[in-house]
């Protein structure tokens, strides 16, 4: 997608802060973090939100929860925990329409509704 922030980063158009990479997943640092740890994982591949997603996809799906145990790891919040997030369209926040996961940890998080 050519207008998309996520596929600029995936394509090193607009630079990122790194933390896990392999052929079809990327993981970085959230450039506006809403807790100590905050760090997006996102497919490759452009896809709009979760509602994009079918069983085609099950191979990709099991790679970016890989991808977020080994960043949770990584990122020293795999024993304390994190908080994991995914907004799909406007009304739930979502602002980059590409797929992608919050892990939020590092502090204790308030409680959600």
């Amino acid at each position: 997608m050519q207008d998309c922030i996520f596929c600029k980063i995936v394509h090193g158009e607009i630079p990122s802060t790194k933390v896990y990479e392999d052929a079809m997943i990327m993981a970085f640092q959230d450039i506006q973090p809403q807790a100590p740890t905050h760090i997006l994982v996102i497919p490759k591949k452009h896809l709009r939100s979760v509602m994009d997603l079918s069983v085609a996809y099950a191979e990709l799906i099991n790679r970016v929860f890989a991808a977020i145990r080994a960043v949770a790891k990584e990122q020293g919040v795999s024993e304390t925990g994190f908080r994991l997030v995914t907004n799909t369209e406007a009304d739930a926040g979502q602002v980059v329409h590409h797929l992608h996961f919050h892990v939020l940890g590092g502090a204790k998080l308030g409680q959600m509704a």
